[in-house]
């Protein structure tokens, strides 16, 4: 009773936080007949041919993540969230992605990149490759690499980017351009000594090899580029830092050489140094941090086809338990995306934005409009009768018991940047979801994105709304050449530091 009389409270506390105009049914009704006028201006489709492909990928960013990351910047802009708009919700088109690997109901990042990026669905912590390699197995790869629309993207003469908040190395960005039986050998000093002498590369050197003329690159990693025990440029009296590779090459060095003769490659390692470029003078680029730093709370060209990962350490936030780190890198994503959007035109451009996987984030706890969204639910427990946070993790490292009891967590910093929200089970790393991801479209054939899918088909509509890959039938030969966009270069500002 006690519990139901705090609920009836907050209802009609809550009330009060209705917005005036809110309380006319009139607004209603007239926001739904403009939303019923836009739909039906989509019955006259895109089918213009894309010259321009860009595909955002939250890492991590299930749909939980993008309601929360919504409220999140309605707020931070002194909103109470809820009516607030993502750039990613103004898309004409949504649909859903189901995320397993072909042997893991509750995916990796590695077997989705390969489905997203790659059109091929694949097992868990493999890359680039097709279900017929078992990881770690370095003698099952041969002949069983499957090519990214990065590649196919290039085979039609087209620039292409990977712009990432991780290493360059890490599973969601490598699928574009490696094959791997392992997502972890990043150096061949991650590799055992039987893939070695089997003939499998490591992936920074695929990076390097695979494809040589990717124009932007961009991102963290950059140890894995550098022969073992060489100091890095930027922290060179710590050891973790330095470089991991055996077989002692200068991997920057290879990727400057591999350039065609009288073009300018250069490699930026600060941020500084990539402000200072001009880069109209700039052919191939390479930006490599030791780790980009992810979003923190209070922190506020040429190429043409761009692949890219952009949001990489949503997922990073999440699996430490640590939702505000990962709702403020949603909300930065989100503005990449509203910079594209500006810098584009839906004519020639078709944008995607798309996560790999879900977490076993939520939040709840009948909260009242503008809740704050890492504030406390609006009730006790009626089991043990101590608050709890909105935000919850359904297991990870925000497990705690305290005095034989479940922690207090008024008596504790819900609302810091490094809280671990509580969760259900017990787990060093708290671990991804099962359900399916959204997927938003904008531009060119966008409409073939509905309903739901398999993950693995999203490469192949977007290869066909730009005429590269494989499926070229429908293609006007008179189509025009794509033309210059500056994305990769103005993404940068954003994603490294």
């Amino acid at each position: 009773m006690k519990a139901l009389l705090v609920l009836l409270l907050a209802q009609l506390c809550s009330a009060s936080l209705v917005p005036e105009r809110e309380k006319d049914p009139e607004y209603w009704r007239r926001q739904a007949q403009e939303t019923l006028r836009n739909a039906l201006r989509l019955q006259r489709l895109n089918q213009n041919v894309a010259k321009n492909l860009i595909l955002f990928l939250g890492d991590g960013m299930g749909v939980s993540t993008v309601t929360a990351a919504r409220i999140l910047k309605g707020q931070l802009q002194h909103g109470q969230g809820e009516e607030s708009l993502l750039e990613m919700d103004k898309f004409p088109f949504v649909a859903l992605a189901k995320t397993y690997n072909t042997n893991a109901q509750v995916p990796d990042s590695a077997g989705t990149a390969t489905a997203y990026l790659c059109g091929v669905k694949a097992n868990e912590g493999t890359l680039g490759v097709s279900a017929g390699v078992t990881r770690d197995r370095c003698n099952t790869t041969k002949g069983q690499e499957v090519t990214s629309i990065l590649r196919w993207a290039k085979d039609a003469g087209k620039a292409v980017g990977i712009v990432t908040t991780t290493r360059v190395t890490h599973a969601t960005p490598s699928a574009a351009y490696a094959h791997s039986a392992n997502r972890d050998w990043y150096s061949d000093g991650e590799m055992p000594p039987d893939a070695l002498e089997g003939g499998c590369k490591d992936i920074a050197r695929q990076l390097v090899e695979n494809i040589p003329d990717i124009e932007v690159i961009l991102g963290g990693g950059r140890k894995y580029m550098y022969p073992k025990n060489v100091s890095d440029v930027e922290y060179p009296h710590e050891e973790k830092h330095r470089g991991t590779r055996l077989d002692r090459r200068n991997l920057v060095q290879a990727w400057r050489e591999a350039k065609p003769p009288g073009k300018v490659a250069e490699y930026v390692w600060h941020r500084r140094g990539l402000l200072a470029l001009n880069l109209s003078r700039v052919d191939f680029l390479l930006g490599e941090s030791l780790h980009p730093r992810g979003a923190r709370p209070g922190r506020e060209g040429r190429c043409r086809a761009v692949p890219g990962a952009a949001g990489g350490r949503i997922d990073h936030g999440h699996h430490e338990g640590k939702a505000k780190q990962a709702l403020h890198e949603a909300v930065e994503l989100d503005r990449a995306i509203g910079l594209a959007t500006r810098l584009t035109s839906t004519q020639d451009t078709l944008s995607v934005v798309t996560a790999d996987h879900s977490h076993v984030f939520t939040f709840g706890g009948y909260t009242p409009r503008g809740n704050p969204i890492f504030g406390l639910a609006p009730m006790q427990s009626d089991v043990d009768r101590k608050p709890f946070t909105s935000i919850l993790y359904g297991n990870g490292p925000g497990y705690k018991i305290v005095a034989g009891e479940r922690e207090n967590v008024s008596a504790v910093d819900f609302a810091h940047a490094d809280y671990q929200a509580q969760s259900a089970v017990p787990l060093r790393q708290e671990t991804h979801g099962g359900e399916d991801v959204a997927v938003f479209a904008r531009g060119p054939m966008a409409h073939l994105l509905h309903g739901v899918h398999e993950q693995n088909y999203i490469p192949h509509a977007m290869a066909y709304a730009a005429c590269i890959g494989s499926n070229r039938g429908h293609c006007n030969a008179a189509a025009r050449p794509a033309t210059p966009l500056l994305l990769p270069f103005l993404g940068l500002l954003l994603l490294l530091c």
